[in-house]
């Protein structure tokens, strides 16, 4: 096993609130079937993280959390999220924690450029981002804006962007020499930012806005369009549709030619956002239902298919259209036959799994299990762990180079921003 890390100090961005600040653990299942308890302390689901918003997870460093309260997506975008807990909770069921901390955080943090073949990390502490070559086994770190949160790459062109929540800005570096090409200010608190390759166009959503900024990949000019609060954005290609996916239960649908934007509700505690690139089926995990909602291609109407406890990550084998469902609440993965809409095989891994990423090369699912510092590989065929390896502390997104040996991850809560881990006695 060959492990690289970067050393990264990433608890200066972390802000943290004060100790009189108090948390409650409802019962989870009480939460999901909304039924009520009289104590709800007990037989409590123990999680590790207080959903805000989809982009803000709160790392709380004790083992008692909050559990999903359907009012806090209307309250939390004013950023009060401890004082939220304290005042829905009865005195009585108050436990005093400690001081919890927190960082801003994306599943793109981390990915893979098929055009040049390199695998780019973002490095919040040192306001760069670390640029892998998988093939020469080199890694170097380049400066960009300040405080780094997701990367897009342009699969036809090599150049990634980079959104800088800090500043406001996007860089762009170069896909051939990683100069940095261009610096635009694209608006506050940048979140998340996606390539369509087939127009050049660049879609980034921003932290508390209600306007999705649209950049000119050839002209580097950005515009605006209101679309409502987003997070996360997922792109057909093939038939220039943007989806953009919300807390507030539902799916923005924006025709990128023509600008307009519909809506598609999904319910309520939406978390993850993953696109079929061959079917144009768009799958969104449903926290509390513990379910996927699917938007067909050219379909009005909302199906669903089954998961596990607090489905977080989805991974597709366009090949099969078998869909692989990391499940943060039960600690495993999902897998399911889009198809059919069965479930085939749940496979337990390890503690609260929040990434998932799948090679089609080697028919491997590897899973990021964020509270044991580890990635777990499944084989695909067989629906079976063949290793779990070390991936440094709080690993939270995965990269994978089609055929490699290597996985590259982003961690959260750890000196590093990022892991390579060498899956090389796996058997092909």
């Amino acid at each position: 096993m060959e492990t690289q890390r970067l050393a990264a100090n990433r608890n200066s961005r972390k802000p943290s609130f004060p100790k009189s600040f108090i948390l409650a653990q409802p019962s989870w299942e009480n939460v999901r079937t909304g039924q009520s308890s009289k104590y709800p302390l007990r037989n409590a689901l123990t999680v590790r993280y207080l959903l805000i918003k989809v982009k803000y997870l709160m790392k709380c460093r004790s083992r008692v959390v909050t559990a999903l309260i359907s009012s806090v997506p209307a309250i939390a975008r004013n950023g009060t999220a401890c004082a939220i807990a304290v005042a829905i909770v009865p005195a009585w069921s108050q436990v005093q924690l400690a001081p919890p901390s927190s960082g801003l955080i994306n599943p793109r943090a981390i990915v893979f450029s098929p055009a040049t073949g390199k695998i780019y990390a973002v490095d919040s502490a040192h306001d760069a981002v670390q640029i892998y070559t998988d093939a020469s086994r080199q890694v170097h770190r380049v400066k960009v804006g300040s405080a780094p949160v997701s990367i897009a790459v342009n699969a036809v062109n090599g150049r990634a962007y980079v959104a800088n929540a800090g500043d406001g800005t996007l860089t762009v570096l170069d896909g051939t020499s990683d100069a940095i090409a261009a610096t635009i200010p694209i608006g506050s608190h940048p979140y998340s930012v996606a390539v369509d390759p087939a127009t050049g166009k660049i879609y980034v959503t921003h932290t508390f806005g209600d306007q999705l900024s649209i950049l000119d990949g050839a002209t580097n000019r950005a515009t605006a369009l209101k679309t409502g609060s987003s997070d996360l954005i997922a792109i057909d290609s093939r038939t220039g549709t943007i989806y953009l996916l919300g807390y507030g239960g539902a799916v923005k649908v924006l025709d990128g030619a023509s600008r307009k934007v519909n809506e598609q509700i999904v319910g309520k505690h939406a978390w993850g956002l993953t696109l079929n690139d061959v079917t144009g089926a768009v799958y969104v995990t449903r926290i509390e239902n513990a379910d996927l909602a699917v938007i067909e291609r050219d379909s009005a109407n909302i199906t669903t298919l089954p998961a596990g406890a607090i489905p977080c990550a989805i991974a597709v084998n366009t090949q099969t259209n078998q869909l692989y469902v990391a499940n943060y609440g039960d600690n495993s993965v999902s897998i399911v036959d889009a198809a059919t809409g069965r479930m085939t095989a749940t496979v337990s891994v390890g503690h609260h799994p929040k990434a998932i990423a799948f090679d089609a090369t080697r028919n491997l699912v590897f899973v990021a299990n964020t509270s044991d510092g580890t990635v777990t590989a499944i084989d695909a065929v067989n629906t079976k762990v063949v290793a779990t390896l070390p991936a440094g502390k709080s690993p939270y997104a995965l990269a994978v180079v089609p055929g490699s040996n290597r996985v590259y991850v982003a961690n959260e809560d750890d000196n590093d921003s990022s892991t390579v881990v060498d899956f090389a006695r796996i058997p092909n």
